[in-house]
C-alpha cells in the first residue's frame, strides 16, 4: 500500500512539472526566445522541438440560404425561390467589401437573377442573389458554389439545396361566349393554380389544342405565356362547323383542363361550276367512239359559303336540260374540300346540254333554291363529214414537168381541214391518207398525215410519173365509189386525193395541180402565136402613144407556167417597157370562159397567166422616126428563163 502512494505522489509531481512547462514557454519566459516564427497572412507558428505545423490564416466565403419569408431554407421549387447569400471575409476575419463575387450551379436544377449570377459584396462583405427553380418539373438536389478573390487569393465555398417539382394545376377553362355562330370568335381563359392561389411566381407557356384549329378550320395563339397566372387567347372559327373541344396543357402542370365550344355551321351561299372533263367539253354519240374521244361527260361543282369557304357534306341534286343524254348520277355529297362530281353519258343523236346543280332546301321568300349551270357540252359524232372535208393546195402550178424535186425542198404542200357534224374540230390523231397520179405525196414515214387542231398537210413532190399510163390509176375513195369522179385526163395536170375512213365511213376531197413546164412555148397574143426566134412586129405608133397588149404565157401544155415564175422586159432600146403582174399568179383549172374554177377537171383551153405590157417611146428633138425593141422574160423558180422578142416602130407626130 506504501509503495502505490509513492507511485502516485511521484506521477503528481511529473505532470506538475510538466504543467509549469508549459505556461513558461507560452509566457515567452525562461530567459530567451525559444525559436517561435510569427508570420503574416497565410504564415505559421513552429514549436522548438516540436513534430506539427498549424494552418495558416485565409479569406473565406461562405453561404447562406434563406426563402421569401426570410427564414433559413434550402429547399427550392417553382413557388418557393431562395435567396443565397455570401459572405466574405479576408484572413482577419474581417468583411471585404465591392468584391465580385460568382455564384455557379446546376441549369438543369435552377437559374440566378441576375441571369449572369454576380454580385458584388456590401459594407458587411455579403452578395446575393435570387434562386429559381429551372422548370416546374426540376427535381433533385444541387450545389451552389460562389467564388471571388481577395488580395490576388482566390477564395470558394459552397452549399447544398433540394429542388422539389411544383404541382401545379389549371383552374376552370372559360369560354366567352360559349356558342359562336358561323366565323364568330371568343375569349379562351384559364389560371394558373398553385393549391388554391394563383401561381404568379414564374412564367409558364400554356398550349391550347383543338380538332378544327389542326384541321385548319378554327385559329388561335397556340402557345401563350400566362400573365399574372392567367393565360389568354382569342379563338376564331373558320368553319368548323360543328363542336370543337378545346384543351389546355403546360410543363409541370399535371392534368389538362378542356371546354367545349358549340359553333354554328355556314350556310351554304352558292353553288359554283368548277370543270368539264373532257376539257374541250365535247363527248361522241354513244358507241360512235373516234380517235381519243369518250360517250361520258364528268362535270365538277363546289358548294361555299358566303366567305368562299368550301362546305363539306352538303347534299347536291342535278338535272339536265336534254333528254338525250343520262345522268348517271342524280344527287351526291360534297367532299372536304367542297366539290361534288356528277357524270353523263351521250344518247344515240347529237345534242348538247347543260348540267343543273342544285342546293335543295335553300329557298328563301321568293327566292328560289341556290343553283348553277354547267358549261355547254356538245354530243358529237367526233368524225369527220363529207361537208365539212377542205382540201387546198399552196401552189396550183407547181415547177414540175421538167425537173425533179430536190428531197430537202419540196415542189409545193396540200393542206386538208376537216370537222364533225357540228363543224367542231376533229379529234387530234385523225389520219390521213393521200394518193396521187403524178409525182410523189406524203412523206417517208407515212404516205398522209394526222390531224392536230383538225388539220394537217403534207408534201408534193415532183418526179416521174408524169404522164399517168390509164385513167384513174391507182385507185383512190376520190375516183371510185359513190360521190367520186374520175381523174382529170388534161396533160400535166395531177389528181390528188385525200382520205380518211373509220373503217364503215369513208370522207374524201381532191384537189388538182398543174405540173408547169420550164419553158413558155405556146404564149400568145390575143390568141395568135408568138415567135421565140425572130422579134415580134408590133406596128408602128407615134411617140405620143402607148403600145398595150396581152401577152398570154403558156407551157408545152397549154398550161401555166410554175407558180411564181419571174416575167420582166429585158434589152429594151429607144423604149420603156414594163410588165403587170411580173410574176405568174396563183392559177388553179378555171373555165376559159367565165374564170371560174373547174374543180371537176374537164375544163379545156389555155389556162397561163396573162401579162399587160407597155411600150412608150419619147421623141428625140429633132423628131427622128426609130424602131425600139425588147424583150420578155419568163424565168421559172428552177432558174429556167425563156426570152421572146418584140420590136415597135415609133413615128413622129
Amino acid at each position: 500500500m506504501k509503495n502505490h502512494q509513492n507511485v502516485n505522489a511521484g506521477r503528481g509531481l511529473h505532470v506538475a512539472a510538466l504543467l509549469a512547462a508549459m505556461l513558461l514557454s507560452a509566457c515567452g519566459g525562461g530567459g530567451g526566445n525559444p525559436g517561435a516564427v510569427t508570420g503574416g497572412a497565410g504564415g505559421g507558428t513552429t514549436t522548438p522541438g516540436g513534430t506539427g505545423t498549424t494552418v495558416p490564416a485565409a479569406p473565406t466565403v461562405s453561404l447562406a440560404f434563406t426563402n421569401t419569408a426570410g427564414t433559413a431554407s434550402n429547399s427550392l421549387s417553382g413557388a418557393t425561390p431562395l435567396t443565397v447569400k455570401a459572405t466574405l471575409l479576408d484572413a482577419s476575419k474581417k468583411p471585404v467589401p465591392n468584391a465580385i463575387v460568382t455564384f455557379a450551379t446546376d441549369d438543369k436544377l435552377a437559374t440566378f437573377s441576375p441571369s449572369a449570377g454576380t454580385a458584388l459584396t456590401d459594407a458587411n462583405g455579403v452578395a446575393g442573389v435570387t434562386m429559381r427553380s429551372a422548370s416546374l418539373s426540376a427535381g433533385g438536389a444541387g450545389t451552389v458554389t460562389a467564388t471571388s478573390s481577395v488580395a490576388g487569393t482566390a477564395v470558394t465555398g459552397g452549399g447544398n439545396y433540394s429542388v422539389g417539382a411544383t404541382a401545379l394545376s389549371f383552374g376552370m377553362l372559360s369560354a366567352s361566349p360559349a356558342s359562336l355562330q358561323a366565323y364568330g370568335s371568343t375569349v379562351l381563359s384559364v389560371d394558373l393554380m398553385n393549391g388554391s392561389a394563383k401561381y404568379t411566381d414564374q412564367q409558364v407557356n400554356v398550349t391550347f389544342s383543338s380538332a378544327c384549329v389542326t384541321a385548319g378550320k378554327a385559329t388561335l395563339a397556340t402557345t401563350v405565356a400566362a400573365n399574372n397566372g392567367t393565360a389568354q387567347t382569342v379563338y376564331r372559327d373558320k368553319g368548323c362547323a360543328n363542336n370543337d373541344t378545346i384543351t389546355v396543357s403546360a410543363d409541370g402542370v399535371a392534368r389538362s383542363a378542356t371546354t367545349t365550344l358549340t359553333i354554328a355551321p355556314p350556310a351554304a351561299a352558292s353553288v359554283q361550276f368548277v370543270s368539264a372533263n373532257p376539257t374541250a367539253q365535247s363527248i361522241v354519240i354513244r358507241g360512235q367512239g373516234g380517235n381519243g374521244r369518250t360517250e361520258t361527260a364528268t362535270l365538277t361543282f363546289k358548294v361555299v359559303d358566303i366567305f368562299g369557304n368550301p362546305l363539306a357534306g352538303k347534299p347536291v341534286n342535278f338535272s339536265t336540260t336534254s333528254n338525250l343524254v343520262t345522268i348517271n348520277k342524280t344527287s351526291d355529297t360534297t367532299d372536304a374540300t367542297g366539290n361534288v362530281i356528277t357524270t353523263v353519258n351521250s344518247g344515240s343523236a347529237p345534242t348538247s346540254f347543260r348540267v343543273q346543280a342544285t342546293l335543295p332546301n335553300t329557298a328563301s321568300g321568293s327566292n328560289p333554291d341556290i343553283s348553277t349551270q354547267s358549261d355547254l357540252v356538245v354530243v358529237t359524232t367526233g368524225l369527220p363529214v363529207q361537208r365539212a372535208f377542205s382540201i387546198s393546195a399552196d401552189k396550183f402550178s407547181i415547177d414540175g414537168w421538167n425537173v425533179d424535186s430536190l428531197p430537202a425542198s419540196p415542189a409545193g404542200h396540200i393542206q386538208v381541214l376537216l370537222a364533225d357534224a357540228f363543224g367542231n374540230p376533229v379529234p387530234d390523231g385523225t389520219p390521213i391518207v393521200f394518193q396521187t397520179n403524178m409525182g410523189s405525196v406524203g412523206s417517208a414515214d407515212k404516205g398522209g398525215c394526222t390531224t392536230v387542231n383538225g388539220g394537217c398537210s403534207v408534201d408534193l413532190r415532183a418526179q416521174e410519173p408524169r404522164h399517168p399510163s390509164a385513167t384513174n390509176n391507182p385507185p383512190t375513195p376520190c375516183n371510185t365509189g359513190a360521190g367520186a369522179s374520175p381523174d382529170a385526163t388534161r396533160p400535166g395536170l395531177a389528181t390528188i386525193c385525200a382520205s380518211s375512213t373509220d373503217g364503215t365511213n369513208t370522207v374524201f376531197a381532191r384537189t388538182l395541180v398543174f405540173f408547169g413546164g420550164s419553158k413558155v412555148t405556146q404564149a400568145t397574143i390575143n390568141g395568135s402565136a408568138v415567135s421565140y426566134d425572130t422579134p415580134n412586129d408590133l406596128g408602128a405608133i407615134t411617140y405620143n402613144d402607148a403600145k398595150i397588149f396581152p401577152l398570154q404565157l403558156n407551157d408545152v401544155n397549154n398550161n401555166p407556167m410554175p407558180t411564181g415564175t419571174a416575167v420582166a422586159a429585158a434589152n429594151a432600146t429607144n423604149a420603156s417597157v414594163s410588165v403587170t403582174p411580173a410574176t405568174v399568179p396563183n392559177i388553179a383549172l378555171h373555165n376559159t370562159s367565165t374564170g371560174a374554177d373547174d374543180p371537176s377537171g374537164t375544163a379545156t383551153g389555155a389556162q397561163g397567166s396573162v401579162h399587160v405590157v407597155s411600150v412608150t417611146g419619147a421623141a428625140p428633138t429633132p423628131c427622128v422616126a426609130k424602131t425600139a425593141t425588147f424583150n420578155v422574160t419568163a424565168t421559172t423558180p428552177s432558174g429556167s428563163t425563156t426570152s421572146i422578142p418584140f420590136k415597135l416602130s415609133f413615128t413622129c407626130p
